[in-house]
C-alpha cells in the first residue's frame, strides 16, 4: 500500500510560514522589504495591539497589475529571479517567492494596488491561503496590505507570541535595520494611533541620528576603504561610547542586514587596549562585493551570509577601524604644564602705542624677622584634652613654650599590649555556623582588595567581595520592586537623554517599576527623556549609562513578564552600585558583608551563577607544607 502522498497547498504553506512568519515583526519584515524592492520612496507601517490584531504596510512602489496580484500569492511566484544562475547576482532583498503565501497561510490578508499604467486598481481578500473575493478599484499607485489576525488559525502559534511590548519593541527592530540601510526612503511607524517614527529622506549619518539620538551620532567616526574585494563604509563609535550592553551595532551587505561574528571580532580587535573586555563599541558598517562573492540563500530570513573572500574582508574591516582611530585620534594625548598658561599669546602689533602696564609696586619692611618670637606666638596654648587634635594650622612650631618635655607623657602612650580594639577582632558567627568552624574569634583578611579570607573548620575560605555585595544588592533591589519603593536621591541637574524608538517602547513598559526602585524618568518630548533621581546608594553613577544599560538588559531577556524584568532590573542597578575590586574594606565592613551575605537567599552563586564562595581544603594547605 503506498503510504506517500503530496500535501495540500494550504498544508504546505503553513509549514513554510513557520519558518518564514514567526512574529508580527516577521510580516513586517516581509512586506515592507517588498515595498523596497518595489522602489518606493515613501513607505508607512500601521500596527493596532502590536500586530496581533492588524498590520498595514502602505508604499508608493511601483504597484501590481491584476494578474500578478493574484499570481504573489502562489508558492515560489517571484519577479526577482528566472533561473538559479539568478541566485548569484542577486540585488532585491526578496527572491524566494515564500513570503506572501505563509502570511496568507496564517492570516487574513487584504491587498489594493495598482500601477501606473492602469486606470483601476485591484482588490484582493484571502483568509487561511482560501482567495475570497477579487475585484477592480480606485486606488493610489502602489500596495496597501492589510494584515488581520495573525494566527487566528495556529492557535498554538498564537498563544506563544510574547506580550505587546515585546512584540511591539521586536517591530521597531525590524524597522531600523531596513531604514539604516535605505536613508533615501520615507518611514513612518503608527502604533496605536500614535506615531513612534517619522524619519524622512536623509544622509546615512542623519538617519542614524533620527533613530538613535544626536548623542551618539555625535560620537560615531567615518570608516571608508575601496579596493578590488570589497568597499567599506559606514561609522563606528569612539571609546567613549561604549557600552556593557545594548550597543547599537549593525552590519549590511549590498544593503541587507546581517549577523557576522567573524567581523565582529574585527572591530573588537581594533579597540584591543582601548577598552575594558566587557565594552563594546557602536558601529554601523556597510559592505559593498559583487554578488557572486557572497551566498544569502542560506535561510528564510537572509540574515546568515557567507563571503568567499572572509579572511582578507576581516584584515581589511581591521585596519579600516584601526586608521579610522588613527586619524581622528581617538587615543588621548596627555598635555603637561596647561595649568596657567595663556590661553592666546598676543601677536606683536608695531602700530600699537597702549604703553604697557605698570609694575606692581612691592613695599618691604627692612626691620621684620620672621623667627624672632612675637606675643602671638607666646601664648599659652590649652592643655590637650584628648580625643580630638589641635588643626595642622596652628600647630607650634615655633613657640618655646611649647619645647619642654610635658608632664605625666607617659599617659599619652599606654602599653601596647594594653591596647584593644574593636576591629581588632571580628567574628561571624553567622558564616562559622554554616562553614562549620567552632572559634568565634576567626580573623578576617583582605587579600588584594578582592577576596576576604577566613579560616573555617574544613580549611580557608574564600569570598569574592564584589560578587557578595552583588549578590545581597540585587536581593534588596529585588525587594524594593514587590514593595512599597525605593527612596530616590534627586539630581541637582537633571541629564538629559536620547532613546531610539525601541528603547523609549521598552522604558515605557517599565516605568512603574523604575519608580519603585527610586529611578525618575519624565519624557520631554521626541526622543528625549530627563532622568530626574536616582535610587539612593549609587551617588557618582552616570545616570545616562546607567538607564540605557537597564534598558538595554531588559531587552536582551527578549521578554517583558513581571518576574522577568524585576530580575534583569535588580541584577543591572545591583552591578552598577556593588563594590569593585581593589576597595580596601576594614574588618568591621567586612564583618558586616559577611553577615548579610549569609542571610542572604542564595549566598554561594550570583544572580547570574557564579560563584561567591570557595573554601581551600586543609588536606591541600596540609599537602603544600609535605
Amino acid at each position: 500500500m503506498d503510504i506517500i502522498h503530496l500535501l495540500p497547498d494550504s498544508v504546505a504553506n503553513q509549514i513554510a510560514a513557520g519558518e518564514v512568519i514567526q512574529r508580527p515583526a516577521s510580516v513586517v519584515k516581509e512586506l515592507v522589504e517588498n515595498a523596497v524592492d518595489a522602489h518606493a520612496s515613501h513607505i508607512d507601517i500601521v500596527a493596532i495591539d502590536a500586530g496581533r490584531t492588524s498590520l498595514q504596510v502602505i508604499d508608493d512602489g511601483q504597484g501590481m497589475s491584476e494578474i500578478d496580484a493574484r499570481l504573489a500569492f502562489e508558492r515560489h511566484a517571484t519577479s526577482k529571479i528566472a533561473e538559479a544562475a539568478d541566485l548569484f547576482t542577486l540585488t532585491t532583498k526578496g527572491f524566494r517567492g515564500e513570503a506572501l503565501p505563509s502570511i496568507a497561510a496564517v492570516s487574513q490578508v487584504e491587498l489594493t494596488t495598482r500601477t501606473a499604467d492602469d486606470d483601476l486598481g485591484t482588490r484582493l481578500k484571502l483568509e487561511g491561503s482560501r482567495v475570497l473575493a477579487q475585484e477592480p478599484v480606485a486606488c493610489a499607485v502602489g500596495a496597501n496590505f492589510i494584515v488581520k489576525n495573525l494566527f487566528f488559525n495556529v492557535p498554538a502559534r498564537r498563544k506563544f507570541l510574547k506580550t505587546p511590548q515585546t512584540e511591539l519593541t521586536n517591530i521597531t527592530t525590524e524597522l531600523e535595520r531596513i531604514a539604516l540601510v535605505h536613508p533615501d526612503i520615507a518611514f513612518t511607524f503608527t502604533h496605536n494611533g500614535t506615531t513612534l517614527m517619522n524619519l524622512p529622506p536623509a544622509s546615512h549619518k542623519q538617519r542614524i541620528a533620527a533613530v538613535f539620538g544626536t548623542r551618539l551620532a555625535e560620537r560615531l567616526l567615518p570608516v571608508e576603504v575601496e579596493t578590488t574585494m570589497v568597499t567599506i563604509r559606514g561609522f563606528v563609535g569612539t571609546p567613549e561610547s561604549a557600552r556593557r550592553r545594548g550597543a547599537q551595532q549593525f552590519f549590511f551587505v549590498n544593503n541587507r542586514f546581517m549577523r557576522h561574528p567573524y567581523f565582529h571580532r574585527a572591530v573588537q580587535e581594533a579597540f584591543t587596549r582601548l577598552l575594558p573586555a566587557d565594552q563594546q563599541v557602536p558601529y554601523f558598517i556597510y559592505f559593498d562585493v559583487p554578488p557572486a562573492e557572497i551566498d544569502v540563500n542560506i535561510h528564510p530570513t537572509k540574515t546568515e551570509i557567507k563571503f568567499e573572500n572572509e579572511q582578507a574582508i576581516w584584515q581589511i574591516l581591521l585596519a579600516a577601524v584601526r586608521e579610522a582611530l588613527g586619524r581622528f585620534n581617538a587615543i588621548p594625548t596627555i598635555d603637561f604644564d596647561t595649568e596657567g598658561r595663556p590661553a592666546d599669546i598676543p601677536v606683536y602689533n608695531p602700530n600699537n602705542t597702549t604703553p604697557p602696564p605698570a609694575a606692581p609696586t612691592i613695599t618691604l619692611n627692612p626691620s621684620f624677622n620672621p623667627f624672632r618670637p612675637t606675643p602671638e606666638r607666646l601664648s599659652p596654648r590649652p592643655p590637650y584634652q584628648g580625643g580630638s587634635e589641635y588643626p595642622s594650622s596652628s600647630l607650634p612650631f615655633n613657640d618655646p613654650s611649647h619645647r619642654s618635655v610635658p608632664r605625666d607623657w607617659e599617659s599619652l602612650y599606654p602599653d601596647p599590649s594594653m591596647i584593644t580594639s574593636p576591629e581588632a577582632e571580628v567574628t561571624a558567627p553567622s558564616l562559622i555556623g554554616r562553614a562549620g568552624g567552632e572559634s568565634a574569634g576567626s580573623s578576617l583578611f583582605q587579600y588584594r582588595g578582592q577576596y576576604i579570607l577566613l579560616p573555617v573548620e574544613d580549611g580557608l575560605l574564600f569570598i569574592d567581595q564584589h560578587r557578595a555585595h552583588l549578590r545581597i544588592l540585587y536581593d534588596r533591589y529585588l525587594a524594593l520592586l514587590t514593595s512599597t519603593g525605593g527612596t530616590t536621591q534627586g539630581l541637582l541637574f537633571p541629564d538629559i537623554v536620547h532613546l531610539s524608538v525601541a528603547d523609549a517602547t521598552t522604558l515605557d513598559a517599565i516605568q512603574s517599576d523604575l519608580h519603585a526602585l527610586g529611578l525618575e524618568v519624565s519624557a520631554l518630548g521626541g526622543d528625549t527623556f530627563a532622568v530626574n533621581g536616582l535610587p539612593a546608594g549609587l551617588e557618582g553613577v552616570d545616570p545616562q549609562r546607567l538607564l540605557l544599560d537597564l534598558l538595554a538588559s531588559v531587552a536582551e531577556r527578549g521578554s517583558l513578564d513581571a518576574e522577568a524584568v524585576h530580575g534583569r532590573l535588580a541584577l543591572t542597578l545591583a552591578r552598577a552600585a556593588a563594590i569593585p575590586v581593589g576597595q580596601v574594606l576594614s574588618p568591621l565592613e567586612m564583618q558586616d558583608l559577611i553577615n548579610q551575605l549569609f542571610a542572604s537567599s542564595s549566598p554561594h552563586y550570583t544572580p547570574d551563577g557564579h560563584s561567591i564562595t570557595a573554601i581551600l581544603p586543609q588536606e591541600t594547605i596540609d599537602k603544600l607544607f609535605k
